[in-house]
């Protein structure tokens, strides 16, 4: 579970707290994770979804900027450390049963989010109404703008 997340954050309490309630008690998954959206708070564009634990969560809060965990590399992730684009949070929403977050950021350096070079991760299509095995997908707003990280 998640040792953290007591240590942390109070325990969620009744359905109604949860959700009319003016405690933020985040309900963390089996794995220890709560779910993160990211877009930019300017255009309202989707940039990211990445997991956070409660460390992850609560340096988010205390320095205004994206942390999130990776669960390819089981540690925590400062957004934009290394590449530097930085993730400023200018306003962070919870879900009506608070198991996501919803952070709305300005990205620093050239404004990427992806790991690929581009800036949202969301850069390709689905097409809908054919057969799902012969689906392919379309390029959206594709260009790199750097080289694609590790």
């Amino acid at each position: 579970m998640c040792a953290d997340c007591d240590r942390l954050f109070p325990a969620p309490g009744s359905k109604a707290d949860l959700e009319e309630g003016d405690r933020l008690t985040p309900r963390f998954g089996p794995d220890g994770l709560v779910t993160a959206v990211t877009s930019d708070a300017a255009s309202g564009e989707l940039l990211m979804v990445a997991h956070m634990n409660a460390e992850a969560l609560a340096r988010t809060i205390e320095t205004g900027e994206a942390w999130y965990w990776s669960r390819s590399r089981k540690a925590l992730w400062h957004k934009g450390d290394t590449s530097g684009q930085i993730q400023t949070v200018v306003e962070m929403r919870v879900d009506c049963d608070q198991d996501a977050v919803w952070l709305k950021v300005t990205v620093g350096g050239d404004g990427g989010s992806c790991h690929t070079g581009r800036r949202s991760c969301f850069y390709r299509a689905v097409p809908t109404g054919g057969a799902a095995a012969e689906t392919r997908l379309v390029p959206r707003d594709a260009d790199r703008l750097r080289p694609a990280f590790g």
